[in-house]
């Protein structure tokens, strides 16, 4: 090909015609990615987040590199070299072409855009061999080596994935993997003893025996400029969607459907500036989480979650609309949900309860630490609630309250909950809180909060200093 070919018309190209030749991509050119900055106007000092712009890489066909939708591990180890030749290039779009393309673990690298095109798929394995190795992640709130998350990126920049394909992960043997029977606590009670003795993380292989620690789905470890964008997510091992430790994150006009057991959407965990927007969630846990690891590690590492907003969501399904916590040992702060609503109709198809629980919910309990300051929602509405508008709790232990007793003892500072202009047709109750007697919450703030039916009283506050309730 003699001419000079765009981003744009290589895309195109690659839907209608998958086998792009080599020429084609060397005319794309093969710069680094630019910087996109991006501007938010919050309720506190937001930093400008930027995040990658591949516009001007390379485009790497996985096809190019031998992928074949009739072969699992030919299609795998081409993505590994698509990836690998994206990265050496200085900066590369890896192309997902219009089927189906069945794959095990993906592995990102720095300067690497996955684009998924308009009609393609990619298939994740729920073979646990085929996320072996174990790599440096995180269990609910401990860090410890399990299996990779289905696609992974450790230590990263200018890291993204992108376009209007689906990522869909088969669930046969991790749905079997839901249950929590005595070899699968057993791991979870050794994985909390090594933290608590501050064992290396690299001694903390759980990926072995019957453990049964499932992978998530994506993880970004430790990255910097991230972006996710226009793609779906179907079904989930685990957490979906996990900025652990990450700064400079945008995830926008993304889709989850996931229903499996602890299929959170979005679980910020010790990341700082971070914007969620656009995005569709229908999960079987919360729709996004904002998280700051759980004791012992989290007090080592010491990153607060920090400057995330969350904007313009429409939210299925899902236990909460905003959780914080409960793994929040490293503190959580300025955080804002505007101008998201939760559409279902407090109803499954066979007419049982769905278990949509509050809209903002801060959990925590007596070995958390961390704090929660400066949380604020707005421009929020919703059609049925089994809970309240705003809920604290400080007791919330779920099965480790039964596991290990408490070795360390600290609460957990809450300080400025500030919720307005919310609208919404059945609740409990607008406002349920639970405070610590020895530490109240502090600074809580209502206004313009309509619950038109309620079933319950419509504020329940317990150790609370510095509550006001406005029309």
């Amino acid at each position: 090909m003699n001419r000079i070919l765009s981003r744009r018309t290589l895309l195109q190209a690659a839907s209608a015609a998958p086998l792009l030749t080599m020429p084609a991509l060397a005319a794309a050119g093969g710069t680094a990615p630019r910087q996109r900055r991006v501007r938010v106007k919050a309720p506190f000092a937001m930093p400008d987040i930027e995040v990658p712009d591949f516009s001007a890489s390379r485009i790497f066909p996985i096809t190019d590199f031998g992928a074949r939708q009739d072969d699992q591990q030919r299609t795998g180890m081409a993505i590994d070299k698509a990836v690998a030749a994206a990265s050496a290039a200085g900066a590369g779009t890896v192309l997902v072409p219009p089927g189906l393309w069945p794959t095990g673990r993906i592995h990102l690298r720095s300067n690497v855009n996955l684009h998924l095109a308009k009609g393609a798929t990619l298939l994740f394995s729920d073979d646990p061999q085929d996320y072996l190795p174990a790599v440096q992640t995180s269990w609910e709130g401990i860090e410890c080596y399990n299996y990779s998350p289905l696609i992974y990126a450790y230590g990263c920049h200018n890291v993204a994935i992108s376009g209007p394909g689906k990522l869909q992960a088969k669930l046969e043997l991790w749905s079997r993997w839901y249950a929590r029977p005595k070899a699968h606590m057993d791991a979870l009670i050794a994985l909390y003893q090594m933290a608590r003795s501050d064992r290396p993380v690299a001694e903390r292989q759980m990926a072995v025996g019957e453990n049964n620690l499932r992978p998530h789905f994506i993880q970004f470890n430790r990255c910097r400029n991230v972006l996710v964008e226009d793609i779906s997510i179907e079904g989930s091992p685990f957490w979906t969607l996990h900025p652990l430790l990450c700064r400079d994150v945008v995830i926008r006009r993304v889709r989850i459907h996931a229903h499996g057991h602890n299929n959170d959407g979005v679980d910020p965990e010790m990341s700082q500036n971070v914007l969620i927007e656009d995005c569709q969630f229908d999960q079987g846990d919360d729709a996004v989480s904002v998280k700051s690891g759980r004791d012992m590690d989290a007090w080592r590492l010491g990153v607060p979650a920090k400057n995330i907003v969350m904007r313009n969501c429409r939210i299925v399904n899902g236990h909460q609309l905003m959780a914080i916590g409960s793994e929040l040992s490293a503190g959580i702060e300025n955080v804002w949900v505007d101008n998201c609503h939760f559409v279902g109709d407090g109803q499954k198809k066979d007419g049982t309860a769905v278990p949509i629980d509050n809209l903002l919910f801060v959990k925590t309990n007596e070995r958390r630490g961390g704090f929660v300051r400066n949380i604020h929602m707005s421009n929020v509405t919703a059609t049925t609630l089994a809970g309240s508008v705003l809920a604290v709790e400080t007791d919330v232990l779920y099965q480790w309250k039964t596991l290990l007793p408490t070795y360390v003892r600290k609460l957990t500072p809450i300080d400025g909950l500030h919720v307005r202009d919310v609208q919404v047709g059945h609740a409990r109750s607008v406002c349920a809180i639970a405070g610590a007697s020895e530490l109240p919450v502090r600074n809580v703030s209502l206004q313009g909060v309509e619950v038109r039916a309620l079933t319950g009283p419509a504020v329940v506050t317990k150790n609370v200093e510095g509550f006001t309730n406005r029309a």
